[in-house]
Order: C-alpha cells, then structure tokens, then sequence
C-alpha cells in the first residue's frame, strides 16, 4: 500500500505544515485550474463570442483534464495490479514447485522404503504418531519424543556407515538384535559379567534366546575366567542353565590359553548371523561401559575368528580337567 493509503496510487502532495492533500480534492483543483485557463484563453482569443460559449470550452476542457487524470490514476493502478499479479504468479509457482519437490522426495524415500523390504506403514505410523504428539501432548512428553526421534535417526545414520555406538549399556539393542536373528548367535561373556545371568534383563535375554532356538537359530555361548579355580559351581550352574535351554556352552581359562590366544580381546561381545557384531566395553574400573554395533567386514572377521578360536579351546563347564 502506498502513501496516499489506495494501493497503486501516487501520494498525496504534502503541503506547508506537513498536512497532505487529498487525491480527490487535488484532482478537482487541478480540473478547476485547467478550467479557468481555458476560459481565460478563449476569452483572450475571440471577445467577440458570448460568455455562454466560453463557460462551456472552459467547462469540455476541464472535464476532459478531469478524465485524463483518472485515466492516468487507472493505468497506474492497473500496472500496480498487473506487478503484483506477476509477484504472486512467480511466488504461487515457486511455492507450487517447492511443495513438488517435496511430494516428490517423500515419494521417492517410500519407494526406496518399500525396494528395501521394509514397512512403510510402520514409518507412516512413526510420523503420525509423532506429530499427534508435538500438537497436543504435554511439553515434557513433547521433549522427550523429538529425544527419542533423535536418537533413532542418529542410530539409522550411523548404521549407514557399518557402525553405532552407544554410551553405557544397551539391552534393548541386545534383546532386539536377537529377535532379528535368523541363523546364529555366537557370544563371547568375560568374567566380569557371571553376575548378570542372576538379573531380570538376563532372564528376558535367555527367554529371547530361546524362542530364537525355536525359530532354528544355533546359540553359542563361551565363557572365559582367569584361572580353573574361577570354575565354580556357579558357573557350572550357569552352563547347566542355559544348556536346558539348548544354548551350548562352553568355558575357556585364559590362563591355560597358548600365547597366541592370551593376547587377544576378551570384552564381551555378540555376532548375530555372522554380520553384526554386538560389542560391550569397559574401562578399566569395569565402569562406565560402551556398547558398539559394528558391521564393518574387517572388525566382523577379527571377532568371528576370534569365537571359533576361543571355542575350540574351551570345554564344558563340567569337566574338571580344564
């Protein structure tokens, strides 16, 4: 909108003091200035004429400069109409394209979706659920789902590169992971962690286990203690606990190892089908762990032959010649 207050016209004159003059008090003094000029010029050209002819020059000429300046006021008014009609053209198309592309790309990600075997409406799903919640729930509840969105998409980048991690201890990937498995479960458990197989997420870890035993899935699972007083009757608890649930077991004393197996890792960790590698460290302390996916071929090879080494060097947890 322009200073005179109507869009596409020019402003008002400003006269002495600041105070501005109407446009329509502007266009009549204009007409009345052209008019007495008129009257003026024809009075001077011919005296012979009567008056009666004279007014009605004045009067053709000042309405014929009053249309022109509304013709004028039209054809600025229409090019302002006409500049911004173009404006909204360009800005309705560029809008119009932006949300294209944007239709575009969300259907190209649900076809990508859909070429990898996943299920697009549990992704709908996540989306609907997630704007429900920022829309009506509370701010704390809000807070914590762009968190938990955060860390999923965090997770999903970080598998792209073959590897994630994560600090502290994470049983939701261990129990998901062995829900996903389809052929083997190989896990290496230190010492240091005989302590868990008493706990609750222990409990809910062998019951996952074994319904992945009914799916067809082979469990393997060694143990390795410092020297052959750490087998005790816990321990061999433990291997007959988990043997009644079909998971082979088997115990390994580090101390009775060759060299060349003594010097390889011992932290705890799970292969799942032979293609992810579940690591679980510590530091020194045994506090403050971090618990790392890792699918990179190299690091794959490294802990496989590192199972299979360590499984063939161990025996059953009953036998007292270890």
């Amino acid at each position: 909108m322009t200073a005179g207050g109507e869009p596409g016209t020019a402003p008002s004159p400003v006269a002495a003091g600041g105070v501005r003059v109407p446009p329509v008090l502007l266009k009549t003094l204009v007409t009345a200035v052209v008019a007495a000029g008129a009257y003026v010029i024809t009075n001077l050209i011919d005296q012979s004429q009567n008056e009666l002819w004279q007014l009605v020059v004045s009067i053709v000429i000042g309405g014929a400069a009053l249309i022109v300046q509304y013709m004028i006021d039209f054809e600025r008014r229409l090019a302002s109409v006409e500049s911004a009609l173009v404006t909204h053209h360009r800005d309705m198309k560029n809008l119009v394209s932006e949300k294209f592309m944007q239709v575009g790309e969300v259907t190209g990600i649900f076809g990508k979706l859909d070429r990898a075997g996943l299920d697009t409406e549990d992704v709908k799903l996540l989306l609907q659920s997630a704007t429900e919640v920022q829309s009506q729930g509370p701010d704390i509840v809000k807070a914590f789902a762009r968190a938990e969105l955060a860390k999923l998409a965090s997770t999903m980048v970080n598998l792209t590169g073959g590897t994630s991690e994560w600090p502290g201890e994470n049983n939701d990937w261990l129990f998901g992971l062995t829900g996903c498995a389809e052929r083997s479960v190989d896990a290496i458990s230190s010492s240091v962690d005989l302590t868990f197989w008493a706990t609750e997420p222990a409990r809910r870890y062998l019951d996952a286990q074994s319904e992945a035993i009914g799916r067809g899935v082979i469990v393997r699972r060694v143990f390795i203690v410092e020297t052959a007083a750490d087998v005790n009757s816990d321990l061999e608890e433990i291997c007959r606990s988990q043997g009644r649930r079909r998971i082979e077991t088997r115990v390994v004393v580090r101390s009775e190892l060759s060299h060349d197996l003594k010097g390889g890792p011992i932290n705890d960790c799970v292969i799942f089908d032979g293609q992810l590698c579940f690591e679980l460290t510590a530091d020194r302390t045994q506090g403050n762990p971090t618990t790392t996916l890792n699918a990179r071929l190299p690091r794959l090879t490294e802990r496989r032959k590192r199972f299979n080494e360590l499984w063939d060097a161990g025996r059953d947890a009953g036998s007292r010649s270890l």
